[in-house]
């Protein structure tokens, strides 16, 4: 196999170029699409709205999110700006985002409202207790010296923090120019990602994974699925683990291929969504496929346009 010298950014911007209008990602429940061209623009104007509240190369961005449309964005954009994004688990309590936040020195929070019965907005409130007072961009944490921004993934306002529509608009403003330089300085051995143990055996560890690293296991992972540009994944494994943002994302931008999303899973979406995209390839761990099969709706779904998958 060749390896692949590109970036992550690199990389988008091909298949924006040579297939503009080729499906990338696609969320059926709301009937949101995203084509190679369109997703581009929008992940440059958020790395520009990045580089506003002043991420600098190497900066470490945290995303603490489900498989929402920003979670991929927030990838690309911190890769085309030299930033490193973070992955973080939706599962984690308060000591545990504590801990990651600390560990890893991170430079801007990106959150959504919450996960399951955790709050983030109010847990991050708690342990941030500056954010309350201090005005956005200029956060100083006593807990937290290397923290300086927050972001909501979302357009609603939370005290201290920033928008993503905010984050964008900022983008919008700033010129090409200033993005176009940060490009220059990234090779593809620069790194890309963090992404934490599970920590079973002591406290997670944080993993520094390069543009190479993760873009080569997405290709030979592609590879031997024999992905084309035909090929529609379903994705319903979550985007902070290697599964989703590797086996997944990587594998496709590699191949110039499409994604369809379910921001959280769930067998009965999982079922439509394959039927609906007509999607070749689906991914999940055992429980999620025993799920699928054993649903009481199963058979009234048209899933013959699947032909292979990783468990």
């Amino acid at each position: 196999m060749e390896l692949i010298e590109s970036t992550l950014g690199e990389l988008l911007e091909k298949w924006a170029h040579e297939t503009p209008d080729q499906e990338f990602i696609v969320y059926p429940d709301r009937n949101l699409r995203f084509t190679y061209s369109q997703f581009n623009d929008r992940v440059d104007k958020l790395a520009k709205g990045l580089i506003s509240i002043g991420v600098k190369q190497n900066d470490k961005v945290g995303v603490w999110a489900t498989n929402v449309p920003d979670w991929s964005a927030f990838m690309f954009a911190t890769a085309k700006i030299g930033a490193v994004m973070v992955t973080i688990n939706t599962s984690y309590k308060s000591s545990e985002i504590e801990y990651v936040i600390k560990n890893a020195d991170l430079h801007t929070l990106c959150i959504i409202d919450g996960y399951r019965d955790s709050d983030y907005v109010n847990m991050i409130f708690d342990i941030v207790p500056e954010l309350r007072t201090c005005v956005r961009g200029e956060l100083t944490s006593s807990r937290f010296p290397e923290l300086r921004n927050v972001i909501f993934i979302g357009p609603q306002k939370h005290k201290g923090m920033y928008s993503t529509h905010e984050l964008i608009l900022l983008g919008s403003y700033l010129p090409d120019d200033e993005l176009n330089k940060r490009r220059e300085k990234i090779t593809c051995h620069d790194v890309v990602n963090m992404q934490y143990t599970s920590g079973t055996t002591g406290f997670p560890k944080g993993v520094m994974l390069s543009h190479h690293n993760i873009v080569n296991c997405g290709q030979s992972t592609g590879d031997c699925m024999n992905y084309t540009q035909a090929d529609r994944l379903l994705v319903c494994v979550p985007m902070f683990h290697c599964f989703g943002c590797v086996l997944a994302l990587c594998a496709i931008i590699t191949h110039g291929s499409t994604m369809v999303f379910v921001e959280d899973f769930d067998p009965l979406m999982v079922l439509a969504s394959v039927q609906k995209e007509r999607c070749t390839a689906l991914y999940g761990v055992p429980t999620m496929f025993i799920a699928e099969l054993n649903h009481p709706m199963f058979n009234m779904f048209d899933l013959s346009t699947l032909r292979t998958g990783i468990m």
